[in-house]
């Protein structure tokens, strides 16, 4: 298995000490560490990393701006965030942030959504996102989903927008793993966003989510 390499972004040092050690103990590769948020973008331009790990509220730049700026650039952005962050969480949402990591995760956790958002998918923690999701949903509103996306697709939106990684959709489903991956893939392309955290924004935010579906 090829190392993953990531850029961590931290403004308390022992935080990042800590997350150091955990990262480092399961073959995950810390080639730089930033303070704020101008550090996390010179080092990312630097390094490259498969990750960025970003924390949201750093002295400075913060970590919702610096996300804006690298996301579009190709940066895997994986957030560092805490229960009372409802706000930079979701504007990192808006910015292109491709998972969401509570601070107080356990360390399996932790590593696991970094080798998830390395490997191309977007990890969605469900308790953070939902409430955050809550927040926009009943706020501004956008129009409701078109008739692009299949009733089918319409169920697997649904289950993307409660966090479910495609072996969750496809047991939930009953159908195979890759078939939920592409059941996924056409609803991010006729939704025209980004990824499945991006589409599980519109999900939320066009009321979608909050729609009862027997599934």
């Amino acid at each position: 298995m090829n190392a993953v390499r990531i850029v961590l972004a931290e403004d308390q040092p022992a935080m990042r000490s800590a997350l150091r050690t955990i990262l480092e103990s399961d073959g995950i590769e810390v080639v730089a560490e930033a303070g704020d948020g101008d550090a996390a973008v010179r080092a990312w331009t630097v390094h490259r990393p498969d990750v960025l790990v970003m924390d949201l509220r750093m002295p400075g730049r913060d970590g919702v701006s610096a996300t804006a700026e690298l996301a579009p650039a190709g940066a895997r952005v994986l957030v560092l965030t805490t229960f009372d962050d409802d706000g930079s969480l979701f504007g990192a949402l808006r910015a292109g942030a491709a998972g969401f990591l509570l601070k107080n995760a356990p360390p399996e956790e932790i590593r696991r959504a970094v080798r998830r958002v390395a490997a191309g998918e977007a990890v969605l923690a469900g308790d953070v996102v939902a409430r955050v999701m809550q927040r926009a949903a009943s706020s501004s509103l956008e129009p409701p989903l078109d008739d692009r996306l299949t009733e089918r697709e319409r169920d697997v939106l649904w289950l993307v927008a409660r966090g479910l990684t495609n072996g969750e959709i496809a047991a939930r489903l009953g159908v195979g793993e890759a078939t939920a991956k592409t059941h996924v893939s056409n609803v991010i392309m006729k939704l025209g966003v980004r990824d499945r955290v991006q589409a599980a924004v519109r999900a939320h935010a066009s009321g979608f989510a909050a729609e009862a579906r027997p599934i």
